[in-house]
């Protein structure tokens, strides 16, 4: 169950640009490093909470995805786009009381509706647990999980971090933020197009 075939699953799905990554992307320029620790411990936490849940009530959740997935799409894909506003926002002088960085309940609560997350936390079940498996296996698994997820989502905290010193004119802020919001929104976009098509309601 554990091994390499694990860790180069996880590593990847959580490395890769998704809307973690790129709101901690946000994050770590507008807020630095530190300040993004509840985000990142929200979201490896969140995601081993996930793990495990899923790991115990597959069957159930498969059965469940099948008549929700699409209205569990459109509040991830809304939750999205509100927080592409609220990235934008982040670069706006006047706005900038109003904007913080995302707490640990919110940030391990938005995996529940983040279709990628969804996607990886699935196919780590189906992939990587036993035909018989018990709770000690789904433990295993989901701390697994977090421990590998927890230094690859850094690495993109890590990296706004590091473009905080350059982006310190307002300016250059700005272009920052309105990029990130609007992959963000576009990711969102996508996400929910493809959902829609799956559907058949395009």
């Amino acid at each position: 169950m554990l091994g390499l075939p694990l860790l180069s699953y996880v590593s990847l799905m959580s490395i890769t640009p998704g809307p973690n990554n790129l709101m901690l992307a946000a994050s770590g320029v507008n807020f630095g490093f530190r300040r993004s620790v509840p985000h990142l411990l929200g979201i490896s936490i969140g995601h081993g909470v996930q793990v495990l849940l899923v790991s115990l009530l597959l069957g159930w959740v498969m059965a469940w995805l099948d008549d929700w997935r699409l209205l569990l799409t459109l509040a991830g894909c809304s939750y999205l786009l509100w927080l592409s506003w609220q990235v934008w926002l982040a670069g706006e002088p006047q706005a900038k009381q109003l904007v913080r960085p995302m707490g640990f309940v919110a940030a391990a609560a938005f995996q529940w509706v983040n279709p990628k997350a969804w996607v990886m936390v699935i196919n780590t079940a189906l992939l990587f647990l036993p035909l018989q498996a018990q709770l000690s296996h789904a433990l295993l698994l989901a701390l697994a999980c977090a421990l590998i997820n927890f230094p690859c989502i850094c690495v993109w905290a890590g990296l706004g971090e590091a473009l905080r010193r350059h982006l310190s004119q307002a300016a250059a802020r700005r272009w920052f933020n309105g990029i990130m919001a609007l992959l963000m929104a576009l990711t969102a976009l996508y996400l929910l197009y493809d959902e829609l098509q799956l559907a058949g309601v395009l």
